[in-house]
């Protein structure tokens, strides 16, 4: 949600000056993909403010050992690194440092240096070690000063040292933060490995059983198996019950019975049984074999998930927090905790590095003692997903549901519908599709849905229910007659802007058509990212995915030729957000939009700053437009404004990406983010499907009745859509404010631009949240 303007009571950055400081960046513990996104939003937000920023080659090792390992950072140093997998700098673990001789020769190696603001991306083992570095920091300084080693003068112009910690591990295992740096990226090689597997498991009819990392977390084995619609998971922090084995071999032979060709197991590399025993990938196909006699083979994943080059939401994930770091290191005081920077829904927080790390020990010291409820508490995955796909059959409703799609198709909606389908199934109610959006409805193209309709939905893009664009408007009269016909209780529907729209023209009609008169919700799915009353929408996050692949290769294409700029144009009709967003995470030079408008002169300022930095090392440039920015400055005419001033300096090449930004299988986040959001609305219709059955019939009239589940901040919001209709400016089809224009000045200062940046937001340290374990019967069948 875009804050209420504050103007006098804004602060902004340009308060905080670097000069005169140094600040230090170091990678440790285990690679994860996204750690150089942030090393690059560290350096160049630091060289923006003023101060001095050095590299620490090979983690703590580097700084133990000194000399070449520690090295002043430039602007340029840090250019085309922010596609790289894996970390530029180096890490490594370090066993020197764990020691009190080691840290002494790391604190003299900084203070040669003048380094007093460390910022450290790593686990919570490097983040411990360098809350301790920093205690000990002054009886450090003192015992260098008895030796000789630094003057009095050093000791006291380096007496603070500041630490802010950004967490950088694909396993997700720190408490605090929704997302670590890596995640994500790791859950793209899990779910390109599973979708490859499931068309070779079903030639065959096979069974896969697939170990993926985790020791001591299951998120990502528990977030793949429900992105890949799995049979059965293994976590550490749920050992299934004795006689887990027939359970499971009972689910699986009834899979195939319901003409199911493949079977996916998911194990984490830490699953154990009640009894502390490991469960391991050759058990299961030993056991499965043995007792049902089916072909199973087993793919251990390994390393591979920490490879590959970060996805979007790791390169935005770790800008933001390295922005974030730097502007923490700048206002810290001698008073102020070590900090870490963290992502709670959808926020940037910080978070005190202690209480974090002091959290996670708890955690792992509940399951050491099999506390798992316990355990389970703590973790911020245990909100929704385990109770998604419970097997525990509620009693019949004599409650109808329909289900549609509505608007451009968007990858992860399929995921959406099969979650509402099989949630809605398992809360008792009877579920009917609605093909081809408000057209098919009116045409009375409605089925009932059953379970096995929608298996294997997840990884599918596109819309499989069918979807249009029509408006209910001019046809209100045979839609309520098809929804008598059906006896259709409640509504969710899942789409666009026309999905919003279509709930405010049905909503609207309740006085003259009683059949509206009952529960509708709407889910946002939509590329453009649109949709007011939501920070995010299903299918955003693949198509900023598909832009900045495309991105990467085509820069990929001017290596090593003379310089070049190239022009790219994307969707999203007047909402920029697809245009900014990628623009962040494929590290464009200058991104335009219809909600900044600009001028010839604004024009004419971009290409002099290409010209200018092309003058350096720096040899590629990326412009990206959003395709209604501008009715007269053009793709074409931007492309060839750019080629004449750019004559002799660089040469330009433009592309526009057009549809493919719709298409291609769902990212993980989409298809996870699909599941949540319809499990949560569908539980929403049968709260208020039983709150307003009286006289035995549904009347539901009042507005909260008909709503849109939004991500804003920091929630999942349920919001009257009659009282989102003054947040929408319906001409352009935007929402009058948008969170995403505050990533704009972050971009700016990532591609060297002076700018005003606001950061009432950031600045104030919060404490660590518990989440309290809820009474649930869970399963973790899938």
């Amino acid at each position: 949600m875009a804050a209420p303007k504050r103007q006098d009571t804004r602060k902004f950055f340009e308060n905080l000056s670097g000069a005169g400081k140094s600040i230090a960046v170091l990678t440790s513990g285990g690679d994860a993909q996204g750690m150089n996104a942030a090393v690059r939003a560290v350096v160049r937000m630091g060289i923006y403010v003023g101060a001095k920023v050095y590299f620490i080659h090979e983690g703590y090792q580097g700084m133990v050992d000194g000399g070449d390992n520690i090295k002043e950072a430039t602007w340029e140093s840090v250019s085309s690194m922010l596609q790289v997998g894996g970390t530029v700098i180096g890490s490594a673990r370090c066993k020197e440092f764990r020691t009190h001789e080691g840290r002494l020769k790391a604190a003299h190696n900084l203070v040669q240096h003048g380094i007093t603001n460390l910022c450290v991306i790593g686990g919570d083992g490097s983040l411990t070690g360098a809350n301790l570095f920093r205690e000990e920091w002054s009886g450090l300084l003192d015992e260098l000063l008895q030796q000789g080693l630094i003057n009095e003068e050093a000791a006291r112009s380096n007496s603070e040292l500041h630490i802010v910690g950004m967490v950088g591990s694909i396993d997700n295992d720190f408490c605090g933060t929704d997302m670590t740096i890596g995640t994500d990226s790791a859950l793209h090689r899990i779910i390109e490995v599973v979708d490859a597997i499931m068309t070779t498991a079903q030639s065959h009819q096979r069974t896969f059983v697939l170990e993926v990392m985790g020791r001591h977390c299951g998120y990502l084995a528990l977030v793949s198996a429900l992105a890949c619609g799995a049979d059965w998971v293994f976590i550490p922090e749920m050992p299934p019950e004795d006689g887990w084995e027939d359970n499971m071999c009972q689910k699986l032979s009834e899979n195939r019975a319901d003409k199911k060709r493949l079977n996916i197991i998911i194990v984490a590399e830490g699953a154990i049984d009640c009894h502390n025993k490991a469960i391991t990938p050759d058990y299961i196909k030993d056991l499965v074999v043995r007792n049902l006699g089916f072909d199973t083979r087993v793919t251990i994943l390994g390393h591979v998930q920490r490879g590959g080059t970060p996805s979007a939401f790791d390169r935005i994930l770790a800008s933001r927090m390295g922005v974030e770091a730097v502007l923490a290191l700048l206002e810290a005081s001698a008073n102020t905790p070590a900090c870490v920077v963290s992502l709670v829904g959808n926020q940037a927080v910080r978070l005190p590095l202690m209480e974090c790390v002091q959290m996670t020990q708890e955690v792992q010291k509940a399951m050491d003692e099999k506390k798992f409820d316990e355990a389970l508490c703590f973790l911020h995955h245990a909100d929704s997903e385990f109770c998604v796909f419970s097997f525990l059959r509620h009693p019949q409703s004599s409650f109808n549901v329909a289900v549609m799609n509505v608007g451009a198709p968007a990858a992860g909606m399929n995921a959406a519908v099969r979650s509402a389908v099989r949630v809605g199934i398992t809360e008792g109610h009877k579920m009917f599709a609605v093909s081809d959006g408000f057209e098919g409805f009116y045409k009375g193209q409605i089925r009932e849905i059953k379970w096995g309709d929608v298996g294997g939905w997840t990884g599918q893009g596109g819309s499989l229910l069918g979807t249009k664009r029509t408006l209910p408007g001019k046809h209100l009269d045979k839609i309520a007659e098809q929804m008598r016909v059906h006896n259709i209780n409640a509504l969710l529907v899942i789409g666009g802007f026309e999905a919003y729209v279509g709930l405010l023209e049905l909503s609207a009609s309740r006085e003259k058509y009683h059949e509206f008169c009952v529960p509708m919700v709407m889910v946002p799915a939509t590329v453009s990212n649109n949709i007011p009353g939501s920070d995010l929408s299903i299918g955003s996050d693949t198509a900023l995915n598909a832009i900045t692949d495309t991105c990467d290769r085509i820069k990929q294409s001017a290596s090593g030729t003379k310089r070049r700029v190239f022009i790219i144009e994307t969707m999203g009709g007047y909402c920029g957000y697809l245009a900014t967003v990628g623009g962040l995470a494929a590290g464009a030079d200058t991104v335009y939009i219809y909600e900044e408008p600009f001028d010839i002169r604004d024009l004419q300022a971009n290409v002099q700053h290409l010209t200018e930095k092309m003058k350096t090392t720096i040899q590629r440039g990326l412009v990206l437009r959003n395709e209604n920015s501008n009715e007269n400055f053009t793709t074409d005419f931007i492309y060839q404004l750019y080629t004449e001033e750019g004559r002799g300096v660089f040469d330009c090449r433009k592309n526009i990406l057009g549809h493919m930004q719709q298409g291609g299988a769902p990212s993980p986040f989409d298809r996870n983010f699909g599941t949540k959001i319809s499990a949560k609305a569908i539980q929403w219709i049968t709260r208020t499907l039983k709150d307003s059955f009286k006289g035995g019939r549904v009347f539901a009239n009042s507005e909260d009745t008909a709503c849109l589940l939004g991500m804003r901040r920091r929630a999942l919001v349920f919001q009257p859509v009659s009282q989102l209709r003054d947040e929408t400016d319906f001409v352009h089809r935007i929402p009058k404010e948008q969170w995403w224009l505050k990533l704009r000045p972050l971009m700016k200062i990532l591609a060297k631009y002076k700018t005003s940046y606001d950061v009432s937001d950031s600045g104030q340290l919060e404490h660590v949240t518990r989440v309290r374990p809820k009474e649930s019967n869970t399963s973790s069948a899938i």
